[in-house]
């Protein structure tokens, strides 16, 4: 049955590969047959799975159109006849934007998963570098909405923000006298995720994030540590914290609120493109999951999940 070919793996810190149909039902045979076939065989079933390693954000959206892929057809040839006759085998593994433009680069992983725009010297080093994007992101100012903040303030310029995230502000009553005397937790991203470098391209600039800034692993963890903490401030996933609508509140910035027209027009300033990154052209079976990911189907998954599809 499909559900025994198909399984789903993914690491607490999101460092484990998620893999997606990477099993069989069917009993392998006491006679080992010809070594030389099954050599052969699996060097072509090899080649047919699809490796992708990046994004936090991206992750579980890849993960999720990967197994209902799975689901629906079991092998590349139930999908398209001209494909081979094999189960499908895709494997998500999650470890920041940069560890995924370094595995295409390394030709550890098919593609790069990537929560950003791809840095001139990692086009230059990724031989003949394929862009395609997913969907379109940004990062909101988010708060708990138990945080008083939210009954004081509904939106902070970029300064505020500035002084919030570099510790100048040590304080919620630093940012205004009403506030509590409660010191500002502030929630980032590690360095190897793509969030931390928009964030700090579009807001910092040249000012450094706090020494004292918690930093997670995924932006998952982020927007967990904002809800679990009452005085946390951290820059959320547009898609991840549409996902935890009503436990996390997000901010305007500069008066400008982040929502999906404001993104699309530019006018939210914090946005970044959802990317999948390849070297060379795509082998059939490789094109043939882009085409699931970029179609109908997958943009609607990338909509189900908060993100803004590009179509």
């Amino acid at each position: 049955m499909k559900k025994k070919l198909m399984s789903v793996l993914l690491a607490a810190a999101m460092v484990a590969s998620m893999a997606v149909g990477c099993g069989s039902d069917k009993k392998a045979s006491s006679d080992s047959g010809d070594t030389k076939k099954t050599e052969s065989t699996e060097k072509k079933t090899e080649s047919n799975q699809i490796l992708f390693n990046g994004s936090s954000t991206l992750a579980p959206v890849i993960t999720s159109i990967a197994t209902d892929f799975f689901d629906t057809y079991g092998t590349w040839d139930a999908y398209d006849s001209s494909l081979p006759k094999e189960d499908i085998a895709i494997y998500v593994s999650a470890g920041g934007s940069g560890q995924g433009t370094k595995a295409v680069i390394d030709g550890t992983s098919t593609f790069g998963m990537v929560a950003r725009s791809v840095k001139d010297e990692e086009k230059e080093a990724i031989k003949d570098e394929k862009e395609y994007q997913v969907g379109i992101d940004a990062l909101t100012i988010a708060v708990n909405p138990e945080n008083p903040v939210t009954g004081v303030l509904d939106d902070l310029s970029t300064e505020q923000i500035v002084s919030l995230f570099s510790g100048k502000y040590a304080t919620w009553k630093d940012l205004d006298p009403s506030l509590p005397d409660e010191k500002v937790v502030v929630i980032t991203r590690d360095i190897n995720g793509g969030a931390h470098e928009v964030f700090q391209k579009n807001i910092m600039g040249d000012t450094e994030v706090s020494s004292e800034a918690i930093q997670a692993s995924s932006m998952g963890e982020l927007v967990q540590d904002i809800i679990d903490n009452k005085y946390a401030i951290g820059y959320a996933s547009f898609g991840v914290a549409n996902q935890n609508a009503g436990k996390v509140v997000t901010l305007k910035v500069n008066g400008v609120e982040p929502t999906k027209e404001n993104i699309i027009d530019g006018s939210y300033i914090i946005q970044r493109p959802l990317l999948i990154v390849g070297s060379g052209d795509p082998t059939d079976v490789q094109q043939a999951f882009l085409d699931v990911i970029l179609g109908e189907t997958g943009q609607k998954t990338v909509e189900d999940m908060g993100f803004i599809p590009m179509k």
